[in-house]
């Protein structure tokens, strides 16, 4: 298991992507070379990407402590250019680390890896799609399509920050007993939302806007 590149995006506007014209995105994310450091960002709302050097364009949804990194596999990447019939360079899909031989989607909130000497990042979640990852993509009903593929990549936190580059190795070194994965997160908060009370198996690793979401579904419709 391996990082093949820290990808890193820079603002722009983007009325091309969205109906906003003053709409600011870094979704467009390229390759670093060197070591990238990596760092907790912050609270959401306040601090943006855990990455130096990337940029957060929507601080409302997106970065801070609990989404500080994203992260996907150049295996799903490949497979969608497969079907999509295009080249999707590593940092296409907006991820800030591009992984080779790692389980993403199965991998447990709460999950650890160390890439690297130093940098140790704890899963918390799964990327949603938006409109505007699918206005970057400029692909018929992406979103749709996206989501029916329950392979959304992770989003993490991190636990013990350093430096990172293209070609360190990755090892999980924890994993959790209990089964909630990326993948049945990103049912339960999508296409099985019946699931979301089973996410609390999940404790103190799970994202705080999960856990939220999980309580409220109890408190409307009970736990099962």
């Amino acid at each position: 298991m391996k990082l093949l590149s820290v990808n890193l995006g820079h603002p722009r506007h983007a009325p091309d992507i969205t109906d906003a014209k003053d709409f600011i995105t870094a979704i467009d994310k390229r390759p670093a070379d060197g070591p990238v450091a990596v760092t907790a960002p912050g609270p959401k709302g306040t601090g943006g990407s855990g990455v130096a050097g990337d940029t957060i364009g929507d601080l409302r949804h997106h970065g801070g402590d609990h989404q500080a990194v994203y992260a996907f596999a150049r295996e799903d990447l490949d497979g969608w250019a497969r079907e999509l019939g295009r080249e999707l360079p590593n940092g296409t899909f907006g991820e800030n680390l591009t992984t080779e031989g790692l389980d993403i989607t199965g991998a447990r909130i709460g999950e650890r890896w160390r890439i690297g000497p130093d940098v140790v990042l704890e899963v918390t979640s799964a990327r949603i799609p938006c409109r505007t990852f699918a206005g970057w993509l400029g692909e018929q009903g992406w979103v749709k399509r996206f989501t029916q593929a329950a392979a959304p990549g992770a989003y993490l936190r991190v636990i013990e920050p350093g430096e990172i580059r293209g070609g360190d190795p990755i090892e999980i070194v924890h994993r959790p007993e209990h089964k909630v994965t990326v993948s049945f997160l990103f049912r339960a908060a999508t296409t099985e939302r019946t699931l979301r009370p089973r996410l609390l198996a999940a404790g103190d690793a799970l994202h705080p806007e999960a856990r939220a979401d999980a309580l409220t579904w109890i408190e409307k419709y009970g736990a099962e």
